[in-house]
């Protein structure tokens, strides 16, 4: 698993998958805006659980849905499919992952990296603890 903390560290991945704290960061301008932005850049994927979970955050911090439609439209990042076989391994995620609190959000995020063999970038830390066959990359 590999860590980068500096925003302007150009990261060295052709394509990853994006955790909902990452994208929250770009588009909310936190700290590793940056990073995420140049990860897009290079290509990135976020799975429709976490892309559910940033439209709730936005909405949550008092966003209307045309400023949300806004802010994530400007935005270049595929939507991937969510698929059955996803489900399962979130679902089995959840033993090995929940000392740490990870919720099915993140669980999908990994999910997704697992199956499509892409490092996964997130802006939560407690990810580095992990070992669950994913490469984690920190944005922050």
């Amino acid at each position: 698993m590999s860590s980068l903390l500096s925003g302007e560290l150009k990261p060295n991945v052709s394509d990853s998958v994006l955790d909902a704290s990452a994208l929250l960061a770009l588009v909310l301008r936190e700290t590793g805006e940056v990073f995420v932005a140049r990860v897009i850049e290079d290509g990135a994927v976020i799975s429709p659980v976490n892309y559910a979970e940033v439209v709730s955050r936005l909405t949550d911090s008092g966003m209307g849905e045309a400023t949300v439609r806004a802010a994530l439209q400007s935005v270049r990042v595929r939507i991937s499919e969510f698929s059955s076989t996803d489900a399962w391994r979130a679902g089995l995620l959840r033993r090995e992952t929940r000392h740490l609190g990870l919720s099915l959000g993140d669980r999908a995020c990994l999910a997704l990296g697992a199956s499509t063999g892409l490092p996964v970038v997130t802006g939560d830390t407690a990810w580095k603890e992990l070992d669950v066959g994913v490469e984690v990359v920190l944005c922050r």
